[in-house]
């Protein structure tokens, strides 16, 4: 067996990563690890990656590499109130702690990072941002607290707002969307996949306006985007939604974050029949 120079085994480069780190059995502990299913479920833009850490620590480390911008979010328990965020600046990133008599259970997110610097070398990204929530209770079996799962959605927001907003494809350029003759609406596999991840949606016509809202999956009810081609693009049936509004072509659509759905103006485009 022959090596091929040309092919490479460095894994694909990212522009955010973002890791929830956490014990999922165990209360507050798991805020991580649920905050990166909530924001699978808004949709990842392409360049973004997200990973359900766990309590893995140096698998942590390794899945930092190739990435521009790191996030990391895990649990804290220092005393202070429930729910509490902490946003750990970067220059806290200068003294990190030593890795000696460390073994796999007692990793933390500095830990982590410190193996990172040691195992990748000048491929350790720089840019990385630890979020940490203040956690309430840790039981085995238990649910988020009411506090832990507010302080999550303040990260969530900012999150979105500072490193996952600006990759999506309207956060940096027009997109479009296309109504066929024959009722399907249709649009492109990058914006389905920032946007519609369960493939799940549903579909209102309102005003002048028509709503795609995602769903978080087929159980839920709703209309499924299917594949229409080998690149990825999606087509849903919305010609029961359109009733007798007739609307065909091309027409520019907006993500309304308010609503969290996607917005598309048919303002003067339909004709009632």
């Amino acid at each position: 067996m022959t090596s091929d120079p040309a092919v490479s085994l460095e894994p694909p480069g990212c522009d955010v990563l973002v890791i929830g780190c956490g014990n999922l059995l165990r209360g507050d502990d798991g805020v991580g690890p649920v905050l990166v299913r909530h924001l699978w479920e808004r949709g990842v833009p392409a360049g973004a990656k997200l990973v359900d850490g766990g309590t893995a620590g140096m698998d942590v480390a390794f899945q930092m590499r190739g990435a521009r911008r790191v996030v990391i979010v895990d649990a804290a328990a220092t005393g202070t109130a429930p729910g509490t965020v902490f946003r750990v600046p970067g220059e806290e990133f200068a003294e990190l702690p030593p890795l000696q008599g460390l073994h796999t259970h007692s990793f933390r997110w500095d830990h982590a990072i410190a193996f990172a610097r040691w195992a990748l070398g000048e491929d350790c990204p720089t840019d990385i941002t630890v979020f940490l929530i203040e956690v309430a209770g840790v039981e085995m079996g238990a649910e988020l607290s009411a506090p832990v799962t507010a302080g999550m959605e303040q990260v969530i927001d900012v999150i979105e707002r500072d490193f996952l907003a600006p990759l999506r494809p309207e956060g940096h350029r027009e997109v479009t969307v296309e109504f066929t003759p024959d009722g399907y609406l249709r649009i492109g596999a990058e914006l389905a996949a920032a946007r519609f991840p369960s493939d799940a949606v549903a579909a209102v016509l309102r005003d002048d306006d028509f709503w795609l809202i995602p769903l978080q999956g087929p159980r839920s009810g709703g209309l499924l985007l299917k594949q229409r081609n080998p690149a990825g693009d999606r087509s849903v049936l919305v010609s029961e939604v359109l009733g007798s509004t007739s609307i065909t072509g091309v027409h520019r659509a907006f993500w309304d974050d308010e609503q969290a759905a996607m917005r598309i103006p048919i303002r003067g485009q339909g004709e009632q029949g």
